[in-house]
């Protein structure tokens, strides 16, 4: 469920920062503010040549783009200045080149975050939010372990910036359908090739939630947020196969899949919430919250005794929540913006009118 223009409301007036401003969820926050009373969306990263498309695609008098690394603190004081608020984006979110080159994402996501964070602060704002992965939960590749470390930075960070008035919390999501560098876009380039898709392996679960999702949970927690909160959005999840057939059927092939296996740090399920933070999360319907863990160093009075409760819990992943059926799969597909262009040849296909 989108927003309504009541809840974007709260952004009349004022003026956004966006830090990997460029990227897919950058862009999807400029298609849902730019007609808004919102004043001004500052998009700050390194990529001028990305920022230049950005600027001739929407042409608004309402952008404004800074060049900068999340990396220097220094590039990021002017284009805080004066700014309310703060989407955190900005990252290195590939898995493979996270682990060729893990100090790289060391200084993106997590110094690149105390950056933003010490900016912020510095800078007198009123809100950040901090957009993590469900890679962060269990990490077992250096893409997830910074994340989550970029994660405890936020949470100990928003301790110190409630006494500057300014909330800080974290948004934490699964896969982003038809993002810049995930799977939805590398299978509509193979079956437009007539190339066999290539699935690592077909019982492999992911959780299933679109760009606009993503922009929903970011503005819930805006609205609704404490400090040190964690947000999670409930989706469902489907496995490679099944995603991999609702794409063939949209287009009308029968590209061949070709089982290629689970690469490096790969996950068989991903995990929004760990069993540690669901004994505390507050179930929101759409969403859990958990809050802040307000505990101090006094190590003695956790260590000594421990919680009965958690040894009955199982952590919230891809493999126990809701699964789609292929035609549950062509319907998401088929509301994607991003792939829009591509099947709009095909959309009158007989075969598609039930499922949609």
């Amino acid at each position: 469920m989108v927003l309504s223009i009541k809840d974007l409301n709260m952004f009349t007036g004022k003026i956004l920062a966006i830090t990997g401003g460029t990227g897919s969820f950058g862009n999807a926050v400029l298609r849902r503010f730019l007609d808004t009373n919102i004043r001004e969306i500052r998009i700050f990263s390194r990529d001028e040549k990305k920022q230049d498309d950005m600027r001739h695609q929407y042409k608004s008098d309402k952008l404004r783009f800074y060049i900068g690394d999340v990396r220097n603190p220094d590039g990021l004081g002017d284009a805080m200045t004066g700014v309310d608020f703060v989407f955190h984006a900005a990252a290195l979110k590939q898995v493979p080149s996270c682990e060729f080159y893990p100090v790289e994402a060391v200084k993106t996501n997590i110094i690149g975050t105390e950056n933003v964070l010490n900016a912020a602060m510095n800078a007198g704002i009123k809100n950040v939010v901090v957009l993590s992965t469900d890679k962060a939960a269990y990490p077992i590749n250096a893409m997830g372990m910074s994340k989550g470390l970029m994660e405890k930075v936020a949470f100990a960070k928003s301790r110190i910036a409630l006494q500057k008035d300014c909330i800080i919390c974290v948004t934490r999501y699964g896969n982003v359908m038809a993002s810049r560098g995930s799977v939805i876009p590398l299978f509509i380039q193979q079956i437009k090739s007539g190339l066999p898709i290539t699935v690592t392996d077909p019982a492999m679960t992911r959780f299933m939630m679109s760009l606009d999702d993503a922009v929903d949970l970011v503005l819930y927690a805006f609205k609704n947020g404490n400090p040190g909160d964690l947000f999670v959005q409930k989706a469902p999840a489907a496995t490679l196969a099944t995603l991999a057939s609702a794409l063939k059927k949209i287009f009308n092939t029968d590209n061949p899949i070709k089982i290629i296996g689970t690469r490096h740090g790969e996950k068989l399920y991903e995990t929004l919430l760990t069993r540690e933070e669901k004994l505390v999360a507050q179930d929101l319907k759409k969403y859990f919250r958990v809050p802040l863990d307000d505990r101090s160093l006094n190590y003695d009075v956790y260590f000594s005794e421990g919680n009965k409760q958690i040894s009955d819990l199982y952590d919230y992943h891809s493999h126990n929540t809701r699964q789609l059926n292929e035609d549950e799969m062509v319907k998401m597909l088929l509301n994607l913006h991003e792939i829009q262009d591509d099947i709009v040849p095909i959309l009158k296909s007989p075969h598609l009118v039930k499922a949609a």
